[in-house]
């Protein structure tokens, strides 16, 4: 806590901004736009990459979360303030740091890959950036964060041999997601079946039980989604990646629109006709992972004809 004492005394309404919009590099919903464009637009083993690396560091980052079940710094020390427009996305325990996890298994991700150098070096600093700022904004504690870059880390520089190697291997892929849907049913299970201390569930906590929880399905269903769009892709569609930048533009603003809407417009028929939130929010991502992975694409062939001479 000292560490982050001596940073609060540091904070001004300047620096207050700039980390608060750094500290957005490191939501998940950032993470799954640049993602799908990568999946749509570059490369779609490097897309597989991210979205793996992600993941696994999800499900690390949730099962730490509840094994650990620290809180966060201002509860632990009343005394300590925080930047209040910090709080609202500061769900969950405090250890480790989500948000690190993501923005660093994201950017890491994309430094490690072959992308241009300028993309390199705005990855990494952001790896460097984003964690700071959960400090700086007092959110997390400095083994929040540090145990957050080692996983993400871990899982970066592992997978990237890995991928780059076997990543065209259907044996591979295979072998990949249906660990990682492993991995995930185990999270679930975990969370639903582990008797967990009556502190869990009392009022203060319970955000954080049922944070973990949502996480679990979303990826659940994710995962089942992306089994499915990989055996599509691999044996009927095999989309293409390539179009000239304004198709390539076209592509990605409807896209995120089309998988937005699927998303929201979703959400009431499906909680109504199942019956129980969590379960519908599975076959929810399920859809959106669909929709992204094996509808949407079903275009791609068209738009990578846009803007060719003779065309």
């Amino acid at each position: 806590m000292s560490f982050l004492y001596l940073l609060e005394d540091l904070r001004n309404p300047v620096l207050d901004g700039f980390f608060s919009l750094i500290t957005a590099f490191g939501e998940e919903t950032l993470f799954m736009v640049i993602a799908m464009v990568v999946f749509w637009c570059v490369n779609k083993k490097q897309g597989y990459y991210l979205f793996t690396v992600g993941f696994f560091g999800t499900v690390c980052n949730q099962f730490l979360k509840m094994v650990f079940r620290i809180p966060r710094p201002w509860v632990r020390d009343p005394n300590f303030t925080v930047v209040e427009s910090a709080v609202e996305e500061a769900t969950g325990y405090s250890f480790p740091s989500g948000h690190t996890q993501s923005s660093v298994g994201l950017f890491g991700g994309m430094a490690r890959w072959k992308n241009p150098r300028w993309l390199q070096i705005f990855s990494l600093v952001l790896c460097v950036l984003v964690p700071f700022s959960r400090l700086y904004l007092g959110v997390h504690t400095p083994a929040d964060v540090l145990t957050s870059v080692g996983v993400a880390l871990l899982l970066v520089l592992v997978g990237y041999p890995l991928f780059y190697q076997y990543g065209d291997s259907p044996r591979f892929m295979y072998a990949v997601l249906g660990t990682l849907t492993l991995a995930v049913m185990g999270l679930t299970l975990f969370l639903e079946c582990y008797a967990f201390p009556p502190s869990v569930f009392l009022p203060e906590n319970i955000h954080s039980y049922e944070s973990a929880v949502k996480n679990a399905y979303t990826l659940l269903g994710c995962m089942a989604g992306f089994l499915l769009v990989y055996t599509v892709d691999h044996k009927f569609t095999r989309f293409p990646t390539s179009g000239v930048w304004w198709a390539q533009l076209i592509k990605v603003v409807v896209g995120l629109l089309l998988v937005l809407a699927v998303k929201e417009l979703t959400r009431a028929p499906l909680e109504w006709l199942i019956g129980h939130v969590y379960a519908a929010r599975a076959v929810r991502y399920f859809l959106v992972v669909l929709t992204a992975g094996c509808l949407w694409p079903l275009s791609f062939s068209w738009f990578a004809k846009l803007g060719k001479k003779g065309e």
